[in-house]
């Protein structure tokens, strides 16, 4: 659909995916509708040559959405001259300078010296928090990457690839190639604004002469609270969830937070906790831990052994466990995880607003190990409910239901992609983690080759790469992706596949 001369395409029931011409229109636009977002539009992501606008459909409906961006008016929006300019002081002794003659026709001298008197302009924020892609005005440089990615590229690492200049945050896997390193913090999970590079803001680039050590991170604000357990097992894998970090994705932070928000919701409500406490997210189990004082819990999710110093205990219910006594979450039977809320809810440092632990990112604490000693806060929202139980439907054996809505590349796919979404016989692979699920079926056929520009991506977002099977991104899934949507799970879909084991067969239904 074409809205205000932009087309203007569906991202699931809550998003529209604006289609611009160029950066320069991204970027006006971008500014525009942040200077006059309505109630209900929760997150503004622009990216090479779209903007993403995702909005409450119970707050604001679509059709209103689509009335107020084709009635912005981008050009009276904030100009080059209004944005920020941001100096990064940087010692060029990137470890592929060396080769700037063959891959850039250029000297290593001649290659920094364009490099620092070039002006740049942040285009878009993705693949890391803070990881921002630069353009730059003349720069005609298309530097290839590198055959094969680095497993690490060092934090800081000022890089080139595909016209863009990257600023490495943080200590990542990376195929450009790198020129220098800056000694600018270029994301703080503790300050207010945590990336320093957002979309339109100008950098230059300053050459420093000799390598200058990145300042220390400040120290995360500390827990006061006496330690409530302790952990004696995690298992395969246990982190600690919240309600994630929506509407950051312009910083190129993702959503993240607990996988099956339902069951975490209801493990805090039964032991009267805000919804917003942090809870235990085990995956399969067996996971272990002693009472370091007497405490309100709940265990929901998955399904497995429950007990307290050896004797059984129900699940979707709130219980007593008494200091110095021993609890047993699982191996689970059914379902992928289990959810472990302690009144008040877990209490540890909150990393650009949550405390949740993003296993793409790294951000939030790490996975839990053995001997961690974990508080208890004060999120408490009244009295544990005086009820045995409640009505819950535990995740079982059967088969998924993965409700969708349009996706905005839709159109890059034949058109009997379509009825083979919804038609074919579709099982989790063993690629399933936090990150995103891939699903085993008949290939979708596409009738565009290559890739996207990279564009904003949402949690529940079916990306299909060129072996035409789709990945349904999970919540600590990447902000931006060059791999075309065809469809967008629901928020209570994506929960349920959550739960879902590697086999599950999965029967996608269109919503909306």
């Amino acid at each position: 659909m074409v809205t205000g001369g932009r087309r203007v395409l569906p991202f699931g029931a809550g998003g529209l995916l604006i289609e611009l011409d160029d950066l320069d229109a991204v970027l006006g636009l971008h500014a525009a509708l942040a200077a006059s977002a309505p109630n209900g539009v929760e997150e503004l992501v622009p990216a090479a040559r779209t903007v993403l606008v995702r909005f409450d459909p119970h707050r604001v409906p679509a059709q209103a959405v689509r009335a107020w961006v084709a009635a912005t008016d981008a050009a009276a929006s904030r100009t080059d001259a209004d944005a920020s300019e941001v100096i990064l002081p940087t010692v060029y002794d990137g470890m592929d300078l060396a080769e700037a003659e063959r891959w850039a026709a250029l000297s290593p001298a001649q290659l920094v010296e364009r490099h620092v008197k070039t002006p740049w302009r942040v285009a878009f924020t993705g693949f890391a928090p803070g990881f921002a892609y630069l353009v730059g005005e003349g720069w005609d440089l298309d530097i290839p990457r590198l055959d094969a990615p680095r497993t690490r590229v060092p934090a800081g690492s000022v890089a080139l690839a595909a016209g863009f200049t990257g600023t490495y945050p943080r200590a990542t896997p990376g195929g450009w190639r790198i020129v220098g390193t800056t000694t600018a913090p270029l994301f703080d999970p503790d300050a207010a604004a945590p990336a320093l590079l957002t979309a339109g803001t100008r950098v230059r680039f300053r050459s420093e002469r000799a390598r200058v050590e990145l300042p220390a991170r400040p120290t995360a604000a500390g827990v006061t609270g006496a330690p409530a357990l302790r952990v004696d097992a995690p298992g395969p894998l246990a982190t600690i969830q919240d309600r994630g970090r929506p509407g950051a994705g312009a910083m190129g932070i993702s959503v993240s937070g607990a996988a099956d928000r339902r069951a975490a919701s209801l493990a805090n409500r039964l032991v009267g906790s805000a919804h917003t406490a942090a809870v235990v997210e085990i995956l399969l189990g067996p996971f272990r831990a002693t009472a370091l004082a007497d405490r309100w819990i709940a265990v929901t999710g998955g399904l497995g052994a429950f007990r307290i110093d050896g004797r059984n205990a129900d699940p979707h219910r709130a219980v007593f466990w008494p200091a110095g006594s021993a609890l047993e979450i699982g191996p689970l039977v059914t379902g992928l995880r289990a959810y472990l809320a302690v009144r008040g809810g877990i209490d540890v440092p909150r990393a650009a607003g949550s405390r949740a632990t993003d296993t793409l990112a790294g951000l939030g604490p790490a996975p839990l190990a053995v001997g961690d000693e974990l508080p208890t806060g004060g999120e408490i929202a009244g009295e544990v409910p005086p009820i045995d139980a409640v009505a819950w439907t535990a995740p079982g054996p059967g088969d998924v239901i993965l409700e969708v809505a349009p996706g905005p590349r839709a159109d890059w796919f034949a058109r009997d992609a379509a009825r083979a979404l919804v038609e074919g016989a579709w099982h989790v692979s063993s690629a399933a983690d936090r990150i995103g699920v891939r699903l085993e079926g008949p290939p979708l056929a596409r009738i565009r080759a290559g890739e996207l520009p990279s564009e904003a991506m949402v949690p529940g977002a079916l990306q299909v790469p060129p072996d035409g099977r789709p990945v349904v991104l999970g919540v600590d899934g990447p902000v931006t992706g060059g791999y075309p949507v065809v469809a967008v799970a629901t928020a209570d879909s994506l929960g349920r596949l959550a739960q879902a084991r590697p086999g599950t067969r999965v029967r996608i239904r269109t919503v909306g």
